[in-house]
């Protein structure tokens, strides 16, 4: 029953990671609706992190020849400075997130990991997304590949990804991507450079999340997570082409009602189950 419940939970994974209508929050209602039966205690609050692991690997594979800084020139080994430039500006993206995480992680969980806050984000972020793009829509953006980006341009969208992570639900990629429309990012630009993202924060929280949790699992457990990666890098792979195919003709508006219906819903039926 855990290897199906995980499979669950790696499609979920695999297509709310990417859609900008939070994974973490997408998790945590759906633990409260399906939870493993053979875990040690602790095992979920580690795997609904490290199952990302699973989603960063399509992103590495997708966009491979753009991450991997290094080639051959003239037969020769050879560093692409376009490349490397990049990854200095989402490491500088990420330092504001990290350090948050590092010093705050327990305290932001045990305050906000619950279905009201996960609700309220859904709902306040998504009305965001509806008033941005219609602010944006009669302008044009001013950036729109990312080798021109500028160091503050990192920074200021890295800010943007502290909020979500603050608060469950808000959407790790829903902040960046407002953060980059904000400052004149284009869309496709903006989903690009969240999915780069990923790659550094996802694996630190996994990493911080197995330490956390002592590396020690079952042979049970282990199944259960690596079937829980395969599954979400597999959606993950599907979800990330449609998404750069869907904003190039679409706006981000779609999502942001599915947010606030979701948002409600959450919160209706929670007083509903309360009464």
């Amino acid at each position: 029953m855990d290897i199906l419940i995980s499979i669950i939970y790696g499609i979920v994974e695999g297509i709310t990671e990417w859609l900008p209508v939070s994974s973490t929050g997408h998790m945590i209602l759906l633990n409260s609706l399906l939870k493993f039966q053979d875990t040690s205690d602790g095992f979920y609050s580690m795997y609904e992190v490290v199952i990302q692991l699973g989603a960063i690997l399509a992103v590495v594979v997708l966009f491979w020849k753009r991450l991997w800084p290094f080639g051959i020139h003239e037969g020769h080994p050879a560093v692409k400075k376009r490349a490397m430039r990049m990854w200095g500006q989402i490491i500088i993206a990420c330092l504001p997130a990290a350090i948050v995480g590092v010093l705050f992680d327990d305290k932001f969980e045990a305050l906000f990991y619950n279905p009201t806050s996960v609700a309220l984000a859904l709902i306040i972020v998504g009305v965001a997304f509806i008033v941005v793009e219609n602010y944006e829509k009669n302008m044009e953006p001013t950036i729109t590949r990312i080798r021109d980006f500028t160091w503050k341009t990192a920074l200021i969208i890295g800010l943007f990804q502290v909020i979500a992570a603050i608060f469950p639900g808000t959407s790790r990629s829903g902040a960046t991507i407002i953060g980059a429309l904000l400052i004149g990012v284009s869309r496709t630009c903006a989903a690009e450079f969240t999915f780069f993202l990923a790659v550094p924060v996802m694996l630190g929280a996994s990493l911080l999340k197995v330490v956390k949790f002592g590396a020690v699992f079952t042979g049970h457990e282990v199944a259960v997570l690596l079937v829980g990666c395969i599954t979400a890098f597999v959606v993950s792979l599907f979800i990330i082409k449609f998404l750069m195919n869907f904003v190039k003709t679409h706006d981000f508006k779609v999502f942001g009602w599915y947010r606030i219906a979701l948002g409600a819903f959450v919160l209706i039926a929670g007083a509903t189950f309360l009464k």
